[in-house]
């Protein structure tokens, strides 16, 4: 089910250059809310709300942590504790649950939605960012998984490189029930067929710009393989989360 709250600020803290963490009281959607879904937040007097994935649960507050992109966000981060925020959620489908160990991949901002897999699952995590400057939620992951590995391309910090090498060595070193991955499509294309490789099943949560959130705008369609044709799926109401076998990579 699918609520419209408004939800009061807790507090708020910036966690990089353009990055911004909130907490909300909603209990509504904290009780509802599964791993990879998102929320959709009414931003100031802008027509189209902002979709800003659910990081994690913690009672009856929700986490997100989102990066200001235009002026929506914008707005956003300069909101503050004991406001209220008109709040839909929770939206989309999200993560699977496994029992079996799963390896968590994240990339830039696409690192929180995979968060809450953290917390509901037995996990190793593989992150990447552009340079230190970029990492966020380390100490979170480093806290509720067995094997944390941080990459930045500049090597300003923990291993140095994109995430699919760091990915291929705990794939050949561990068994996995699947593969978890949220961050930029060439990132995602390139976990999706490493997991392929290594005949595990492999879950992503696309990206894609979105415009009503509810799958009426048709704005956020991704093309995916369906038996033995292709079609065109709604990534706010359809995914975000879809089995990468299905995904026609289009980077």
């Amino acid at each position: 089910m699918v609520y419209q709250n408004f939800a009061s600020i807790v507090n708020y803290e910036q966690l990089a250059n353009d990055i911004f963490k909130i907490r909300v009281k909603c209990p509504q959607i904290a009780r509802k809310a599964q791993a990879g879904q998102f929320v959709h937040i009414l931003c100031g007097e802008k027509t189209l709300r902002r979709p800003i994935s659910i990081a994690c649960v913690d009672g009856d507050d929700i986490l997100l942590v989102y990066a200001v992109r235009g002026e929506g966000t914008q707005w956003l981060s300069e909101q503050k504790a004991g406001q209220k925020l008109d709040i839909i959620g929770p939206l989309g489908n999200g993560f699977p649950v496994f029992d079996k160990r799963v390896l968590l991949v994240g990339g830039g901002i696409g690192v929180p939605p995979v968060l809450q897999c953290a917390m509901n699952m037995n996990s190793d995590v593989v992150l990447g960012f552009r340079n230190a400057e970029q990492v966020i939620l380390e100490d979170e992951f480093s806290a509720k998984c067995g094997k944390l590995i941080v990459c930045t391309e500049d090597c300003s910090h923990g291993t140095h490189g994109l995430v699919t090498p760091s990915m291929e060595t705990l794939l050949r070193e561990r068994q996995y029930g699947a593969v978890l991955s949220c961050g930029p499509a060439p990132m995602l294309k390139a976990v999706a067929e490493l997991a392929a490789r290594y005949d595990t099943p492999c879950f992503v949560s696309l990206e894609e710009r979105m415009g009503c959130g509810v799958g009426a705008c048709l704005v956020c369609a991704a093309k995916v393989r369906r038996k033995d044709s292709e079609e065109y799926l709604r990534v706010c109401k359809d995914g975000p989360v879809f089995d990468a076998r299905e995904v026609v990579w289009e980077c």
